[in-house]
This record gives C-alpha cells, structure tokens and sequence, in this order.
C-alpha cells in the first residue's frame, strides 16, 4: 500500500517513520527539504510538493498545524488523488472545516476520515497515539491497519468532525491537568516540600495521569523543550472554546485554562512545551 504523508513536523516525522517500520511504502512531502530528506534516509521518497505526494497513493494523511493549511491542501488532495482514495487527516482542526473537508471529499469519490491523535511527540515516536476518528464507518474499518501502526487505542468516535470535537475535550482536559501540577509545584515549594517526592506520590494515587508520569520530573527542573507548543494549544483551546458556544454550553474551566496559556504566548513562552504553563503560574505568585 503507497502511502502519501503530507506534514512532516515534529508529530509527522515520527509517525511517516512508523509507518515505513510497518512495511507501507511512504513518499512524503514538507515546506522544510531537510523533514523530506530525513524521510528519504529512512528508505522513505521525498516528494516535490502536495500533488506529488498524492499521485499514485492509496492512503493521504495530512498532519498539519492549523484549519487554513488543511483549507490549502485538502482540495489537491481531492483534485489529484486517485478514484476510492483513502484521505486521513490527522491535524488539529475545527471541526467545521473536517466536515467541510469530508463533503468536498466525497463529492468525488474520496474517503475521508478525520482522525486527530493525543500522546504528544513521545506518543508519535512509540507509535502509542491515542488516536479518535470521525467519518463514514466504514472508512474507519479500511483505514483501521494504517491507524494502528501508529498507535492505540484507535477509536471511531461518530461522523465527520466528531474526531475533532473529540480532539478539543482532550486538550481542554490536558491544559487542565497541566495548570494544576503547576499549582501544586508551586505550593509544594513555596511550603518547603520537595516537589520531586511530592509529586511521586500523587502520580501513584487517585491524581494519577499520563501528564505526571510523564512530565513531573521535567516540570520541576524547568525544562520545557517542546513536545507541544504552548502556540499549539492555543490554538486548540480556541477550538475547545469555539465548540462549546456551538454547542451551546457553558464551559467555565476550560475558559479559564484558555486565558492560562493565552497568557503564556502573550509572555513570550510560545515555542516552549505546554508544561511551561508552570511559568505562569510561577509569574502570578511573584
């Protein structure tokens, strides 16, 4: 099966990597020669723009950052993919535009899936994605290989843009979780415990998560290289908010973690990983 990878990033190097491991023949395509060239000398083929990378495939995945580059290239894809083509774009996106996608898809024969992932760039590179996705159900059973070379669990979660719905409750529940190990960090040491012990211990009680296992001992050392960047969850956390005013509910949390990192980015923090939220915090308290 060829595959066509669109989005070579920091999520969509590892991902087109994984996906040669499981056997697929990938020839991707990225604004950066360098990305496309790191996937060549893993045995994958470089392509020289949109339209190459979707001639000749079976499967397109476009993982990129924001709503107006899926409004770019999803149209090339659609234009120049070839009859039954199978379009799975895991980026970030409203949820407006991946059904706006999905009906431009199959006007003409494409099978489109929206399919955004959680796990970071940890999760991409182990192939441990958890990964949620929205189309035809059928779709979601052809795609369904591709998707669990990349990662676990795979679930279809409802029709076009229920993936992204789905998207935007997980980051505003991830920003949530970040602010408040910040907060802890914060009263920890301002109460003279240490945070490193006190934060083993809450990642093995009912405060368990993903984020504490994984990035407590980065937080308390300040190191903040970007798995995510906060420019990203802000971005998702306007989706986050957008959705719920199209839903018609009253999300009081989520809009106070939105504030949260928009305040982040306005401090100059927006290439650094989301855990840098503890820098805001940090900044309230002195």
């Amino acid at each position: 099966m060829n595959i066509g990878f669109v989005g070579l990033g920091i999520m969509g190097s590892p991902m087109a990597a994984n996906l040669l491991k499981a056997g697929y023949a990938v020839t991707g395509y990225d604004v950066s020669a360098e990305r496309v060239e790191q996937l060549v000398g893993l045995g994958g083929k470089g392509a020289t723009g949109v339209v190459d990378a979707v001639g000749g495939a079976d499967v397109v995945i476009t993982m990129l950052p924001d709503s107006p580059q899926v409004e770019e290239v999803a149209p090339l894809v659609v234009e120049y993919g070839k009859p039954n083509l199978l379009y799975i774009d895991m980026s970030t996106i409203k949820p407006e535009t991946s059904r706006w996608v999905a009906k431009q898809a199959a006007a003409v024969g494409v099978r489109p899936l929206d399919a955004p992932v959680s796990g970071g760039e940890r999760g991409a590179i182990d192939a441990t994605l958890s990964i949620m996705v929205g189309g035809d159900p059928e779709h979601f059973e052809a795609a369904r290989p591709v998707l669990e070379a990349l990662g676990k669990p795979v679930v279809h979660v409802g029709p076009a843009g229920a993936g992204q719905t789905v998207k935007a409750a997980n980051q505003l529940v991830v920003g949530g979780i970040y602010g408040l190990v910040a907060e802890a960090i914060v009263l920890l040491e301002a109460s003279g415990v240490d945070p490193a012990a006190g934060l083993d211990v809450l990642a093995g009680g009912l405060a368990g998560s993903r984020i504490l296992e994984l990035k407590r001992h980065t937080m308390v050392k300040r190191e903040f290289a970007p798995g995510f960047r906060i420019d990203l969850h802000h971005k998702d956390m306007g989706i986050a908010v957008a959705a719920a005013r199209e839903a018609g509910v009253s999300l009081p949390l989520t809009g106070q973690v939105a504030q949260l990192v928009a305040a982040a980015r306005a401090q100059g923090h927006g290439s650094l990983d989301h855990s840098a939220l503890l820098k805001v915090i940090e900044r309230l308290n002195g």
